[in-house]
Order: C-alpha cells, then sequence, then structure tokens
C-alpha cells in the first residue's frame, strides 16, 4: 500500500499558553489536491507551517512520504511553499527567480540545464518569453505563476500553498482556480492548499479538512461536506444552510422529528456522516436554500409534493445570473434563504418583493445534526 504523501499522527502545537493545534491526525494521499478550510486562528496556517519545516511539532509526528520529519530543516524537506505575497526577488528577472531553486543545488546544474528547465516550467504555467522581464512589470496572475513555477521547478513531493489566491479580485480568482486544477493534473504533485475561502475549497479539491479552535472537525470531498456535514458547524461553513431548532419529540433509525417553538414539526433525515445524536444533544434541521421550493400562499396546488411548509413574505431579491436569490420573512423563523435555479418554475423567477408566498420542501432533503 502507497504511503500518503503528507500524514499527521497525533499533532499538537504550542505557542506559550496557546494551543494552535491540537492532537491532530490527518492523511493526503498523493498525487491529490487537498485543502485546510476554517476561519482564522483555527490552526490551518499552523499546520501548513509544520509540513514545510519552519515550525516544529510540540507533540505527536509528521511524515512526507512514510519517513518523520520532526526536526529537519524546511531546505532539507521535498516540499516547496507559494505565500500569499508570492514573496518574488524584485531585483531578479522572472528567470532568474523561477531558476533560483536549481542554482542554490550542490553540485549546480550547467547553466544549459537551468535554463532548459526554466524555460519548460514557464511552458507548463503558461508564461512562455517571460524569462528576462522583471517582476514588477507583471500582472497579480502573472506574478502568481511566476510564484508556481519557481516552487515547482524542483519537482517537490509536496507544494503547500498559502492563501496564494487571497490578493486577486474575484474574476482573476477564478481564472487562477482553473489553472491550479489544470496544474495540479498535468505535474501530479500532490497541493495542499490553506484557505478560509469555501468556494475557492470547495472547487479545486479533491479532500478538504474543516478546521476549528486547532482540531479538525471533518475531512471529506467536497461533495460529502456539503451534502452529509458532521454537524452544524461544518453545514454552515460549507456553503449556506437554513437552521431550525426545536425539542426532539419523534426517533426512528432513519430520522429524527422536532417540534419548533410554534409548534410546527420537522423531521429530518440523519446526515450520513453525522455525529451520533444522543439525547441530551442539542438538535438542528438544516434545510439548504436551493431544494426549498416557493410558491405563491393562494396556490395551495403547488404544496401536493411537499411535505413541510412555512408561509412568508417575500423581503429581498437578488438576480445572481444562473439563479434568483429571496429572502423570505417568517414571523415563526425570520428570514429563510431560498435559491431558485433559472431551469425551475418560471413562475417562482416572476415572484417579487412583497409577495406572499409557501417555502416548502420534502423532509428527505433536510438533514437533522449536532447543534455544535
Amino acid at each position: 500500500m502507497q504511503n500518503p504523501d503528507i500524514s499527521f499522527v497525533s499533532v499538537t502545537k504550542r505557542y506559550g499558553d496557546v494551543l494552535a493545534v491540537d492532537d491532530v491526525s490527518l492523511e493526503v494521499k498523493p498525487g491529490s489536491f487537498h485543502s485546510l478550510l476554517g476561519p482564522s486562528g483555527c490552526g490551518k496556517t499552523t499546520s501548513l507551517r509544520m509540513m514545510a519545516g519552519f515550525d516544529q511539532p510540540s507533540a505527536g509526528d509528521v511524515f512526507i512520504k512514510g519517513s518523520s520529519v520532526v526536526g529537519i530543516p524546511a531546505y532539507k524537506r521535498p516540499v516547496n511553499m507559494v505565500f500569499q505575497h508570492y514573496a518574488l526577488f524584485p531585483h531578479l528577472s522572472v528567470g532568474d527567480n523561477v531558476g533560483y531553486g536549481l542554482k542554490q543545488r550542490s553540485p549546480r546544474p550547467p547553466q544549459t540545464e537551468i535554463a532548459k528547465k526554466v524555460w519548460e516550467i514557464l511552458e507548463l504555467v503558461r508564461l512562455p518569453g517571460y524569462e528576462d522581464r522583471r517582476t514588477w512589470e507583471l500582472s497579480g496572475g502573472q506574478q502568481q505563476r511566476v510564484a508556481l513555477a519557481r516552487a515547482l521547478i524542483n519537482r517537490p513531493t509536496v507544494l503547500l500553498l498559502d492563501e496564494p489566491l487571497a490578493a486577486l479580485d474575484r474574476k482573476l480568482r477564478k481564472e487562477m482556480q482553473m489553472e491550479l486544477q489544470t496544474l495540479q493534473r498535468e505535474v501530479g504533485i500532490t497541493f495542499i492548499l490553506v484557505t478560509h475561502d469555501q468556494e475557492e475549497a470547495l472547487s479545486m479539491s479533491d479532500s478538504i479538512s474543516i478546521m476549528r479552535d486547532g482540531k479538525i472537525i471533518q475531512t471529506a470531498p467536497p461533495n460529502e461536506l456539503y451534502d452529509a456535514p458532521v454537524n452544524r458547524y461544518v453545514a454552515d461553513f460549507v456553503g449556506e444552510t437554513n437552521f431550525f431548532t426545536g425539542e426532539v419529540v419523534e426517533r426512528t433509525t432513519a430520522f429524527m422529528s422536532l417540534r419548533t417553538e410554534s409548534g410546527m414539526i420537522m423531521r429530518a433525515l440523519y446526515s450520513k456522516n453525522g455525529q451520533q445524536i444522543n439525547g441530551a444533544d442539542n438538535v438542528v434541521v438544516a434545510v439548504r436554500p436551493e431544494v426549498i421550493r416557493l410558491h405563491r400562499a393562494n396556490d395551495a396546488t403547488k404544496q401536493r409534493d411537499e411535505t413541510i411548509s412555512i408561509q412568508g413574505r417575500i423581503h429581498n431579491r437578488i438576480y445572481l445570473g444562473d439563479q434568483t436569490e429571496f429572502s423570505v420573512h417568517t414571523d415563526d423563523f425570520g428570514e429563510v434563504l431560498v435559491r431558485v435555479p433559472k431551469s425551475r418554475d418560471a413562475a417562482m423567477q416572476r415572484l417579487s418583493p412583497g409577495d406572499e408566498v409557501i417555502a416548502s420542501w420534502q423532509y428527505e432533503a433536510a438533514l437533522a445534526l449536532v447543534d455544535a
């Protein structure tokens, strides 16, 4: 069986009294694109720095390709890192920036070999012919590609990316997300990305670790995190969700029912990956905005296929191109978010602020989750 490219075994990192990473275990498969996702201060960057060798764990072990690297300095590890602000050398040309790592080798490769490898890697990152440019003559996206080329030219086992897209505007960030995916597939090297941007992680990653307070809460492919979160925290962090609280009144092996403060009974399935729900746990019903249907309050025929219905009034409508987002104000549950794709019932697209509506969904589309 092939060793993971990166393994954490009960890794803890303390800075004095601050517990930055708390007993984390993780395995990243060879050749995969993995993301560490979470809010500021959750431990994701500290974890990345321990992979790189800039920090050493206070306890536990870090493995690269099955070999422990604890105590081994960064320059002796088969990893390279791309920083948020790229850290390019402004006094060097693009070619000299990219070839810098090769020139530090001992013995140093011949200049002709360095030039050939620089040309090849610039071709790979779509910057052919840029060898003689200065870094300050490049756009933000081009500078990022130079940083990637410099990190990849030595063919590391793992490429570490510390929020490399944060400084880019939204359109360029989207383009670079696709570029990174394509590049990762072409080179076949494991990429590990640190980000607080859920959209960025979901769109690029084969697997994602959601972190909070120094711990990994859940590791799974993007679709599992979205469709089968382990608890409310993950459901709330990955995508947008409506949450309903109440008292548990029924439990079966497949679903749970809550009675809300208004007296409504809401039934929901257990999440496939969810934490086991015990009697003392606080529980919520989670409903994604895209599974909710809207229709006018006087059109009762539209409710026949739904099992849970809430009456309200459209408070806001936002056109997003491929979908329309509605904020529905309800007396009992506050604001309920609904997203309607263009392909759905055209009558829903014509709804406007002030319209009285029914928001409804099938109970099989809702999840019962631990409120944690």
